[in-house]
């Protein structure tokens, strides 16, 4: 099937007056440095099919041709699709070795325009280093600026920094170091012939403000709080990255309020967003954003949640989809192993988890990057009111273990929270794991008595365990969850019975949504079998279990 329309990987070429040559090899340049895709020759723009030209029809031919006509070498797949008029298909794959430019010198790649339609554009020097960053091919925070000297980092910002490093439990060790040899230890300068030359990372960090907007310019950010449309706080922000962070912090501690829920014999406070997430994702912006492109990081309050977005998309290799899986390497390695190693950062390279870990511990939706695009990573944590049952399931089994909870094992609890009886492979498909690592992790919830197992085989099914129902109306919904087979009324209200000190007729017909008459008969059958007996008698006799089934 012929596609309908152009998008970024899909590009029709009329060739009904024989395409030029030099225009397909732009084509397929302009392909290999964005996201690859496939040119149709004998396609119109509007989509009509008019047929590829008789002397680009040899496609063994042509693919050759363009191989010798790209710089590094380009490497198509070409087929003839026969419909009313034959189309020649040329499959471009992405480049993964660097910039593509054709034999002549130009550079291009292909973006999407403002009424959603594709073109290609020139790729111009300046964006090269964003290119080959998002491949892993250069570190542009590593990069020394040339023009600039260790007398632009300011003095306070040093000071600041040895103070990052005590307060968050950075490395000690960094702390014994002179000035120079920290600058040194932490990719804050590079040694160019015996002169100490400060880096990307160097300025970001601790960089004078004139220094900064001079040589790294792209480096701005902004908080930003909102009630409905009118706008609270507007701040925008050219500081080094700790002074920024700082900022912005204390900016979080007045704009995120707290909300109290009943931990046992105590009342615990829950953030609106959980601090350390908050932290992990803030960081995770200013070390993963493209420094090379115009843009601001951006912080924003509103009555629904809160977003952080950064310029530059996920790099090579991280998608939506394998946000928790994906092996952690970000667009500016130098400046994420400093930030790990004052202690801003997470030091494993995961902060990822702890953003999820942040929502899964109380029970609150998960956090959402499905408004990220090629050129922006966009988070958002919706703000909600924590599950009180979840937050004191996990609290009372991560005391009983001694340690936190998985982040895999919190995901199959928020699954199994949202859609009671999924299976193992509804389960294994939601967290994205593959269903061997789910079983486990399904088994040990088992065994830990927080997951509850029914059916067996194909019909085996998985539901949180009762010890999240503190209350009879929710004890209620649970054992509806196991079952509403009418042959099975008799076990499901043993159940209930077995799970609460009594129960009543107004009980079991809210359990089973039938009438009252039906209940009695179903409570009379029971007592008569000696498996329930009755506390009082009347119109509000309560039963209780007799310890026989």
């Amino acid at each position: 099937m012929l596609p309908k329309k152009e998008t970024l990987t899909i590009e029709f070429k009329s060739d009904r007056n024989k395409l030029q040559n030099s225009d397909i090899f732009d084509a397929v340049v302009a392909f290999a440095n964005t996201e690859g895709g496939d040119l149709y020759l004998g396609i119109e723009d509007s989509g009509e099919v008019t047929g590829v030209h008789k002397d680009h029809k040899n496609h063994a031919t042509l693919t050759a041709f363009i191989a010798n006509n790209t710089l590094p070498p380009v490497s198509v797949r070409a087929e003839i699709i026969e419909e009313n008029h034959p189309v020649l298909k040329i499959s471009v794959p992405k480049s993964y070795n660097g910039i593509v430019a054709t034999i002549s010198g130009k550079v291009l790649r292909r973006r999407i325009k403002a009424d959603g339609t594709p073109e290609n554009v020139p790729m111009y020097p300046a964006e090269f280093a964003s290119r080959l960053s998002e491949l892993r091919m250069i570190d542009y925070s590593a990069m020394p600026v040339l023009e600039c000297s260790i007398d632009d980092f300011d003095p306070l910002e040093i000071e600041q920094l040895r103070n990052v490093i005590l307060s968050y439990n950075g490395e000690r060790s960094l702390l014994d170091l002179s000035d120079e040899d920290l600058f040194k230890a932490l990719g804050l300068v590079r040694d160019l012939n015996g002169q100490l030359v400060p880096t990307i990372t160097g300025l970001l960090l601790i960089g004078r403000i004139d220094a900064l907007k001079c040589h790294v310019p792209t480096h701005t950010s902004s908080f930003q709080v909102f009630a409905g449309t009118d706008v609270k706080i507007n701040d925008d922000m050219c500081l080094p990255l700790l002074s920024t962070i700082d900022k912005i912090n204390t900016y979080m501690d007045a704009w995120n309020p707290e909300q109290e829920i009943e931990m046992g014999l105590f009342r615990i406070s829950i953030p609106d967003f959980n601090k350390r997430a908050f932290r992990e994702a803030l960081v995770n912006a200013f070390s993963h954003r493209d420094y090379s492109k115009m843009g601001r990081v951006r912080i924003a309050i509103n009555d629904d949640g809160l977003t952080i977005a950064n310029p530059g998309g996920f790099i090579e290799g991280v998608s939506i989809k394998n946000l928790l899986n994906a092996e952690p390497h970000g667009r500016n390695p130098q400046l994420a192993d400093a930030l790990k190693r004052i202690g801003l950062a997470e030091k494993t390279g995961r902060g990822i988890d702890r953003i999820y870990e942040g929502s899964l511990l109380y029970g609150n939706p998960l956090p959402d990057y499905s408004n990220s695009t090629l050129v922006t990573v966009s988070l958002f944590i919706p703000r909600s009111k924590p599950d009180s049952q979840i937050a004191k399931l996990v609290s009372s089994e991560q005391k009983r273990l001694g340690r936190p909870l998985s982040l895999n094992t919190l995901l199959v609890l928020n699954v199994l929270k949202d859609i009671p009886r999924s299976n193992l492979t509804d389960i294994a498909e939601a967290v994205n794991l593959s269903e061997i690592a789910t079983k486990a992790i399904l088994d040990t919830s088992i065994e830990c008595g927080i997951v509850d197992i029914y059916g067996s085989g194909r019909n085996r099914t998985y539901i949180l365990s009762p010890k999240i129902y503190s209350t009879k109306s929710k004890r209620i919904g649970y054992v509806r969850q196991v079952d509403i087979d009418e042959t099975r009324y008799p076990e499901l209200i043993i159940n209930l019975a077995k799970t609460n000190e009594f129960i009543s007729r107004a009980d079991v017909v809210q359990l089973l949504h039938v009438d009252n008459n039906k209940a009695y008969r179903l409570l009379k059958s029971l007592v008569d079998q000696g498996v329930l007996e009755p506390i009082n008698k009347g119109r509000y006799a309560k039963y209780r279990h007799s310890g026989n089934d």
